[in-house]
Parts: structure tokens; C-alpha cells; sequence
């Protein structure tokens, strides 16, 4: 998964709009952008969408963001949008696995409920939204096999440091940067995919692109969204250029010729297993999207 587009749950008429997206994934957003008010609209909104989202041509997958396990509207989040069996959830103001493990437990109730396929449904955690969430970044090995990703964010972070900005001339500050870090590692410790931060100024597709490639080259495998328009440009940045796929397929079969060797070379240069390793990682992405690349002699 490349793209996750946020959408309003208690907006209807965006929620409709953002399913002919480039989207790979929307967000049904029943949090932040959830007036306190519409809460429960917001629930039977996405409910509405879950349950009718065949009547759309090959829809984006729909995960929805709950409200945080420390509030009192999760547990209700969850009642009323598992009955629409979602691809996933979001959970935000994540602060360890020990949260994970807690909503997997809380999530396990609803499949077994409504005849949901045991373990189906995934956890995205957003997980550098306060202080104490830092240190909680390389606590979420082993704490669900649902975990599929961490997302980073810096806007409740500053909020919560008392940050005066996040960034000093389109760059990350000190703070913002040691999140960011801390969560990919996080990330690849828990075996999850790391997700990048919102690009705020979504008429900026440039800034978004430039972005999206940095995070990219550091091993981030998506971002998140705020605007359909931003899809398509991060789409295009997490999926493998035709150059990489190349690349990734030499470096496979100079193992492979070797007898799956520790150590081999290729145009000069020696190659090791973790070479090996993230070549094999780039051709899975690819296959997933770039289904043209010539990859059929590739092992997976």
C-alpha cells in the first residue's frame, strides 16, 4: 500500500468522491476530523460506505481510523464499523504495542461476532503523536500479528512539546526528524511497513513529490494523504522505476548463479545477503505495482 487518503466520516458527499481515487487505501476518519458532535454520524456514515462499497468498480481498501483506546468512543468505533467488516483499522495517539495488543484483543470479540475471518483484519498504528509515544517506538515487536504498519505525525507531537514549528525552511527539525527515524526503525524492527507523514499543503504537488522521494530512498513504502489530488503523486513515487526492478532482478540472479553464496560481486561492486534482501523486498513491491515488470524469473 502506497497511498492512505484521510476522509472526514461525517461527510458523506467526500467520502462518495474519494472512492474514485487513485487512493490505494482510504481512511474513513471517525477522529480528528470529527467534530465531537457528529460522532455518531460519522460511525453510520462509514458503516454506510463499508456496506455499499461493491457497487464501485475495483474500490480502494477502506480502513477506519478510530478514536483513541483513551478516550470512551473506541469500543463504540469498533461496535458499530465491524459490522461492515473493514480491511482495517487505524489506530491513532498510539503509545506502544501494548496498545496494539489491546485493540487486537478488542478487535478479535467483533470478527468472532460477525463472522469475520479470525486475525483478518490488520492495525495501522499512528504512532509519534505525543512524547511518551517516542519511547514506545521499539516496543511493538511481537505485539500483533494484525500490525501492518506505523505511521509517523508531527502535528499533535509539537502540540504536545510545545514545539513552536516543525519545520525551518522545508526542513524537519531536530525533533521532528528524531520522530520520523525513530519511527521507521520502529517499523522494520516490528516487521510492519513504515508509513510517512501528511504533506500539509496540498496545492504544493512538487514540494509533495520531492518529499515522497526522499522518503522513499530512506525506506518508507507509503504516505499519507489529505487531498485525492496527492494520490496519484505518491503513487508514483513508492512504486519501483523500471531502472530499480532491473537493478533488483541482476542482483538476485548474481546470487542465484553463485549457488546462493554469502558474497558475490556485480559491475564491480561486492554484495552481501542484506543486498540480497533488499533487492528481493523491491521486486515483492514491484510485483505488487508494476505487474508489467519482467519479473518471472525472479523468486519471491
Amino acid at each position: 500500500m502506497r497511498s492512505f487518503l484521510f476522509v472526514p466520516g461525517d461527510q458523506p458527499d467526500k467520502l462518495a468522491k474519494a472512492l474514485s481515487s487513485a487512493a490505494d487505501v482510504l481512511i474513513l476518519d471517525l477522529e480528528d476530523s470529527v467534530n465531537p458532535l457528529n460522532k455518531e454520524a460519522a460511525r453510520r456514515s462509514a458503516l454506510d460506505l463499508l456496506q455499499n462499497r461493491d457497487a464501485v468498480p475495483d474500490p480502494p481498501l477502506l480502513y477506519v481510523r478510530i478514536n483513541g483506546l483513551d478516550t470512551s468512543l473506541a469500543d463504540g468505533d469498533l461496535d458499530v464499523v465491524m459490522t461492515g467488516v473493514p480491511d482495517g483499522v487505524v489506530l491513532p495517539k498510539a503509545r506502544g504495542g501494548n496498545d496494539i495488543a489491546l485493540l487486537s484483543s478488542r478487535i478479535a470479540v467483533r470478527e468472532a461476532l460477525h463472522n469475520i475471518p479470525e486475525s483478518s483484519t490488520p492495525i495501522i498504528a499512528i504512532a509519534t503523536e505525543s512524547a511518551a509515544a517516542i519511547f514506545g517506538l521499539g516496543t511493538y515487536m511481537d505485539s500483533s500479528p494484525r500490525l501492518a504498519g506505523l505511521a509517523w505525525g508531527v502535528e499533535d507531537l509539537s502540540a504536545d512539546t510545545g514545539a513552536q514549528t516543525c519545520r525551518v525552511e522545508g526542513e524537519w527539525t531536530g525533533p521532528a526528524e528524531l520522530a520520523r527515524g525513530l519511527c521507521l526503525f520502529g517499523a522494520a524492527a516490528a516487521g510492519a511497513d513504515a508509513i510517512d507523514c501528511v504533506y500539509a499543503d496540498f496545492r504544493d504537488l512538487d514540494g509533495l513529490k520531492r518529499e515522497c522521494e526522499t522518503a522513499a530512498r530512506d525506506g518508507f513504502t507509503g504516505k499519507l494523504a489529505i487531498h485525492p489530488d496527492q494520490a496519484p503523486v505518491i503513487n508514483e513515487a513508492f512504486t519501483p522505476s523500471e531502472e530499480a526492478v532491473t537493478r533488483a532482478e541482476r542482483v538476485v540472479e548474481a546470487f542465484s548463479l553463485f549457488g546462493d553464496a554469502g558474497v558475490t560481486s556485480l559491475d564491480g561492486q561486492m554484495l552481501d545477503r542484506p543486498h540480497l534482501k533488499a533487492a528481493e523486498r523491491l521486486l515483492a513491491r514491484a510485483r505488487r505495482w508494476r505487474p508489467q515488470a519482467p519479473l518471472d524469473e525472479v523468486q519471491s
